[in-house]
Order: structure tokens, then sequence, then C-alpha cells
């Protein structure tokens, strides 16, 4: 696993706060591997989900650090989102 996937599972589950995500999640980090988030937190995998969003690195990380607005990324062609779009707005305010 990549120290990218393994930064930024430890980044997620700190923001879910033990709490889990109703719905499944997941994060494709180009060129590094996929992240899930579910009831049972963030891990590194490459399950089926409800939606997938996907981003570069950089992308990446100015989300998860708070820089960049995931709304935002979206909006500008730097976040791509398939599935379901309630699961994404859902997953904003968890990223936010």
């Amino acid at each position: 696993m990549s120290e990218v996937i393994t930064a930024a599972v430890s980044a997620l589950n700190e923001k879910l706060e033990g709490r889990g995500f109703d719905g499944v999640a997941k994060f494709v980090i180009e060129d590094e591997g996929s992240i899930v988030m579910d009831t049972d937190g963030a891990r590194a995998a490459d399950d089926d989900a409800d939606v997938t969003m996907t981003a570069d690195t950089d992308t990446f990380r100015s989300i998860l650090d708070g820089a960049l607005n995931p709304t935002a990324a979206f909006m500008t062609g730097k976040l791509k989102i398939d599935g379901d779009m309630g699961a994404a707005m859902r997953l904003g305010s968890v990223l936010s």
C-alpha cells in the first residue's frame, strides 16, 4: 500500500471520529490506489460503492487538509464523481 493511501486512510478516520459513513463511498487517488468508507470507517480497498470520487494526489490532499472545498473541486473538474450524488453530498460534510 502506498504512503499516500496510508496517510489518507488515517486522515479520513480522524475526520469520521469513529462514526463511520452512512453508505459506501470510494476515493480513487490517481496512480496511488483507492479507499473505501462505510459504516466501519475508512480502509484501503477497491470494493463496489454507492459513489466513486476520483482525483489526483494533490487535489485529494487539499480536500483533506481543508484547503479545497470538495464542491469547488467538483465544479472546477478537479474531482470527478460517479454514482449517487446524495451520498457525495453527505460525504462533503464529513470532509469539510
